[in-house]
């Protein structure tokens, strides 16, 4: 999905720039025109072999783009028949029905057949609530008949805003939109039904293609790179000191792989702190990485003294949840950065905005489950979507909040917010999260700012992974790095 424009918008904030389009002289017919005319090239050139062309319109400016689709498919020759409602008259949708006039036929008429590409121009982002019986009827139909679905816009029943069905949906192989992407299109389940995404350039000057919001693809424009920048005087401290923290000796092989992710990842040193017990065991494990036994919170506060510690992951495997709290508050009082993951959430609980209190950089990093013991209020609400969720969170703990899965958000307390579109499904493995956790503390020892530092982690974290063999463990993950 190689998409020139990285700001994803809400719909209302889409159609703001629709309307600033028509406002500086470009007319909703000639819009139209050009969406039609790219929704039928794309459907030309990827169902070459169709042998029927099934325009669903609605009443709306979507239909008038299935009307401007159903000309240029007739133009090339391809039979077509519109299923649906006819427009308004007086409105860009009635001009596009009038340039392509016809029968057009009632939605329960509509009985697939081998051969169709059902081309879903009912309503796109414009219907945020569940569809009707009529429709969802015809998505039954469709699906049992296992014919392809090309979407324009967004498939019906789904919310462009969320990413979540409303309802009954069509499951497209291939979705159209226009001049940019829409968050219901990345997040999921939406972006798995929306299928392949094509963004149609209509003629929307760039400059207008904008918005107030910030909220991204995860991307380069956002971190720069994902590779740490490595001066030719640099040593390694200058390149930061990342401690990890370890837990007892039977859960120690977790902070293992954030240490020696920490260090693929570009921290200069990295020191794993382990209780006594565990010790012995680290060592076994490492010969780049560093060893400090931490018995107490007395030995962390010595230690601390020295300020070439530049970042802490505390959490992975770490199991003790009060020793947990008092070692992120050490930490955070003085001024380190810290990344917070597993049982160092855990250990906070619904006392997670405790942390708020303290300016020190703070990453975040919960899974679904975690994020629902740690914000269960944003979970039960129904009307956020999970970038909404992870923004809110962010700002409840003045951090940056790492909302993990297939669709990571990655949120700032000042709103801004990068959704990562590339995450391949083998990540789903033990220790995934560990490793995850290690290259944003070596980011952050680096010396980036907490939001850049967690989206190019998130990053290399699915580089490395789409790298990495297909039936991948955590350790083949680090060495992908």
């Amino acid at each position: 999905m190689a998409i020139e424009n990285t700001r994803l918008f809400t719909p209302a904030a889409m159609g703001a720039v629709d309307r600033s389009a028509i406002e500086v002289g470009l007319s909703g017919p000639g819009l139209m025109e050009r969406a039609g005319a790219a929704v039928a090239a794309s459907a030309l050139e990827h169902w070459p072999g169709l042998k029927r062309g099934v325009i669903l319109c609605g009443p709306g400016n979507n239909g008038g783009d299935g009307h401007v689709i159903a000309r240029y498919l007739a133009g090339a020759g391809v039979p077509v028949e519109r299923f649906g409602m006819t427009p308004k008259k007086g409105t860009d949708a009635a001009w596009a029905y009038d340039s392509f006039p016809g029968a057009i036929h009632t939605l329960a008429d509509y009985q697939p057949e081998q051969g169709d590409l059902v081309i879903d121009a009912l309503f796109g982002a414009g219907l945020d609530r569940a569809v009707s019986d009529e429709i969802a009827q015809l998505i039954e139909r469709v699906e049992l008949a296992k014919i392809p679905v090309l979407a324009v816009d967004l498939p019906s029943g789904l919310s462009g805003y969320s990413g979540l069905p409303t309802g009954p949906c069509f499951r497209a192989q291939r979705t159209v939109t226009f001049a940019a992407l829409k968050t219901g299109h990345v997040l999921l389940p939406g972006r798995d039904l929306c299928g392949e995404l094509e963004v149609a350039d209509i003629g929307i000057p760039a400059r207008l293609i904008a918005s107030d919001d910030p909220v991204f693809i995860n991307d380069p424009s956002i971190y720069g790179t994902t590779s740490p920048e490595i001066a030719a005087s640099s040593h390694k401290y200058a390149r930061g000191h990342l401690v990890v923290f370890s837990g007892p000796l039977i859960s120690s092989g977790a902070s293992s792989m954030s240490a020696m992710a920490g260090l693929r990842a570009g921290a200069g040193l990295v020191t794993v702190a382990s209780p006594p017990g565990a010790v012995m065991a680290q060592s076994a494990h490492f010969t780049a990485v560093m060893q400090r036994s931490i018995v107490d919170a007395d030995a962390l506060s010595e230690w601390l003294e020295d300020d070439r510690l530049a970042a802490f992951v505390l959490g992975p495997g770490f199991g003790n949840k009060e020793l947990a709290r008092d070692y992120a508050r050490m930490v955070l009082e003085a001024g380190r950065a810290l990344v917070l993951d597993a049982d160092g959430l855990t250990a906070f609980g619904e006392t997670i905005t405790d942390l708020s209190a303290y300016d020190a950089p703070k990453v975040l990093t919960p899974h679904e489950g975690e994020f629902r013991r740690l914000f269960p209020d944003l979970l039960d609400d129904d009307n956020l979507s999970k970038i909404d969720r992870a923004r809110r969170a962010a700002s409840h703990v003045n951090a940056i909040v790492v909302y993990k899965g297939a669709d990571t958000v990655i949120a700032a307390p000042d709103g801004r917010a990068a959704v990562n579109c590339d995450a391949p499904a083998k990540l789903a493995t033990a220790g995934s999260g560990d490793v995850l956790a290690g290259i944003i503390g070596a980011f952050l020892a680096n010396g980036r700012p907490a939001f850049e530092a967690a989206c190019a982690a998130v990053a290399l974290h699915s580089e490395a992974a789409r790298s990495a063999p297909d039936r991948m463990t955590a350790e083949d993950l680090i060495s992908a790095i």
